[in-house]
Parts: C-alpha cells; structure tokens; sequence
C-alpha cells in the first residue's frame, strides 16, 4: 500500500513543475516510506501539462491528470482525493511557496501522534499587505464562527488522514472550509503546524480580492450544510412555525379588538380589519409560514436521496495505466 500521496493543483505553473518536483524528491530522500505525486492540471492554457507528461514518464511516482477547462482549485483537490491511493494526503501548492521539507514532519504529526488533519500556519508570509491583512479578518471570522482553532484556513499544505479525504466532498470555493468540512463529517482530531513560506518565484498569484468575498459566502453556506443538510426541516421549519406563529397571534388580536368593540366596550372601529395594516401583516407572515414549511418538506426529500458526488470531465491522463498494471 501507499503510504502518502502528494496532491498538487496546477493552473499555468509550467516554469515552477519541475523545480517542485526535485524539490519533493530531496525532501523525502531519506525517508523509507512508498509515495505517489498526484499533478491535477486545472485547465492550463500554458505548457503545464506538457511538463507534467515529462515528469510522469520519467519518475514512476509520478502521475497526472488534466481537466478539459479551468474549474478550480477545489474540483482539483476533489479528482486529487478520490485517485489517491496513501495512508496519508498531503496537499501542497505548485508556486514552489508552500516548501515540501515540512512533508516528514506532517507525515509523522498524522501517523504517530495521531491527528486527523494538520493545517499549515503561515505565520510569516511572504505576500504584500493587501494579501496578508485581508487574510488574517477572514481567519478570524472563519475562527470565531467555526469554533476550530486554527489560524490559516487557506493554506494549501495540509495532511489528512485517507479516511478524512475520502469522507468529504469539495465543490465551489470549499477548499478553504475542508476543516469545518471535516469537523462537520466527525473527524475532530485537528491541529495546525507553523510551515515555512517563500515568495513567489515564478508567475503571479492567480487569485483576487474577490476570493474574500466569496470565501464569506461559502463560509454561510458551509456553515449552514454542515448544520442542517441532513435535516432541513429544523431550519426551515422553525422559521416557518414562528412566521406562522406571528400571523396567528396578529389575526387574533384583529379579532378581538372587532370583538371588543362589538360587545365590551360599545367603541366602533375606525377602520374595518381589512383596512388596517397589520392585517396584511398578518397574511403574509401566513404565507411566508407555510412557504417555509413546504421549503422544509421537500428539502428533507431531497435530503433523503443520495446524491452522487460530481465528476468533473477529465481530458487526459499521464502516468496511471503503466502504474496500474505494474501493480502500484
């Protein structure tokens, strides 16, 4: 059996593979465990994966995989995880910022201390201020929300058990979120390890301010699947039984003052029930009750079907066939 797999997401790091390549391999040259290297090219319009069909034919550790289009880094990681074959996953970026020599020491962290997940802490980034201070409030809040106390979400080096990665399904922008997405699946053995990080040597970032953006709204979400994506109904359900609730209560008192001013105090009404305010009020908080209430029923249909995890389409391959028939 493997005993690691190295998951690297590639989108037009052509100059960076090969370089990244020799340097995993002297990282792990003296250790004496069996490895894979999993190259996902996200759709590179560059000769990424020209250099990555070089690499595989030419170390049989070597395997790639190459989508049709761009579809993100986590569609990467996801096709990453389900072709890896290790004990233990590690996830590295392909910028050459994230440093393979931290690779043993997370190795061990999973194996003999017996964590679950190990995040990477860039506790001194190499990355101008309009990088690092945004990161550090997204941190903060995913914190704070999250309940996991680990101070880099986004990092790209992590080490996962085969069973986390295995357990989880990473779609959108979820990459970020694999450690509420884990802590959500039951796996609760999390920690973090200050990792070096180096300044980009090649190419430029390929994300934008507006990753924050969107990290927040994943962030909502995830926070709200993990919660209720097996049981709908107490989230929408609850809101619609107090909608309701507060309709009902306002339809009453519409009643009763039309009741008081007919039998108890002898005061007519102003204006009839129809012409008040919180008669519509009371109709929509009605409405809105029983939309919610359906929203829950069919959400706890849907829920109950089993949903299939999404294939991305994949154009090419290196390396797999000649390996699976070698036995490795």
């Amino acid at each position: 059996m493997t005993e690691l797999s190295i998951i690297i997401p590639v989108y037009n790091e052509e100059e960076s593979l090969r370089e990244l390549s020799q340097w995993i391999n002297r990282a792990l040259a003296q250790e004496h465990y069996s490895y894979e290297v999993i190259f996902v090219d996200d759709g590179s319009t560059d000769a990424s994966w020209e250099r990555i069909k070089e690499l595989a034919a030419e170390d049989p550790r070597i395997r790639g995989i190459r989508f049709n289009r761009n579809y993100g880094k986590s569609a990467a990681l996801q096709t990453g995880f389900r072709a890896s074959a290790g004990r233990v996953v590690v996830t590295l970026d392909a910028d050459l910022q994230d440093s393979p020599d931290e690779i043993p020491e997370l190795y061990r962290m999973i194996v003999h201390e017996g964590y679950q997940l190990v995040s990477g802490w860039k506790k001194k980034r190499k990355d101008p201020i309009t990088k690092t201070l945004p990161s550090r409030f997204f941190n903060f809040v995913t914190r704070k929300i999250s309940g996991i106390p680990i101070h880099d979400f986004n990092c790209g080096l992590k080490a996962y058990r085969s069973e986390v990665v295995k357990s989880i399904s990473v779609y959108g922008e979820m990459h970020r979120y694999i450690p509420v997405m884990a802590r959500w699946a039951g796996f609760n053995k999390i920690t973090e390890k200050v990792v070096q990080h180096h300044e980009r040597k090649y190419g430029y970032s390929k994300f934008g301010f507006e990753r924050f953006v969107r990290g927040f709204l994943d962030l909502l979400t995830i926070m709200f699947v993990g919660r209720f994506a097996l049981r709908p109904m107490h989230f929408f359900g609850t809101l619609g039984m107090l909608s309701f609730l507060a309709g009902f209560l306002f339809t009453a008192k519409l009643f009763w003052d039309k009741i008081d001013a007919i039998y108890f105090s002898g005061t007519p009404l102003r204006r009839d029930i129809t012409q008040q305010p919180l008669f519509y009020l009371a109709l929509v908080a009605v409405i809105i009750g029983v939309q919610l209430f359906v929203t829950g029923f069919l959400a706890e249909l849907i829920a109950r079907q089993s949903l299939s995890r999404k294939d991305y389409l994949i154009a090419e391959r290196a390396g797999f066939a000649e390996k699976e028939k070698a036995g490795i």
